[in-house]
């Protein structure tokens, strides 16, 4: 089993975690396109006592939750989506339900969300130069 992660700690390129949550919202599942091909998906709103998240659901998981549930998933991983750190769990992974009293009621669940930090340095400009030497004609 992974290590036990809180959803504040989550960023991209995570793999093989373990995280304990509320299911806040679940969506019926759906079919997209992928370089892959056609999947299936569900998307839900997970969080914890530290902040909340999206959740992608792929394949036979995909419409396994609903809403209210509490839950622990294994070997999940994280992924950025629009600036944001977002849980997934594909066939590899486990959904185990536990007891409701496991993480604090939806009510207390705070609204932030874990930020995707890039690696990448932001773009800078570099200023213009002139090139050749007089910057004229030739003779």
């Amino acid at each position: 089993m992974g290590k036990e992660v809180k959803i504040k700690d989550l960023k991209p390129g995570m793999d093989n975690i373990t995280v304990k949550v509320r299911v806040l919202e679940a969506s019926k599942p759906k079919v997209i396109q992928t370089r892959k091909g056609s999947r299936v998906i569900s998307e839900a709103l997970v969080g914890d006592e530290t902040g909340r998240t999206r959740m992608t659901l792929w394949g036979r998981k995909a419409g396994s939750i609903k809403a209210g549930e509490v839950i622990r998933l294994k070997k999940a991983f994280v992924t950025a989506f629009r600036g944001v750190a977002q849980l997934n769990i594909g066939k590899q992974g486990e959904i185990v339900r536990l007891d409701d009293s496991e993480v604090v009621a939806s009510n207390k669940i705070p609204e932030n969300s874990p930020k995707a930090e890039t690696s990448r340095r932001p773009y800078k400009r570099m200023p213009f130069k002139k090139f050749g030497g007089k910057g004229g004609r030739r003779e």
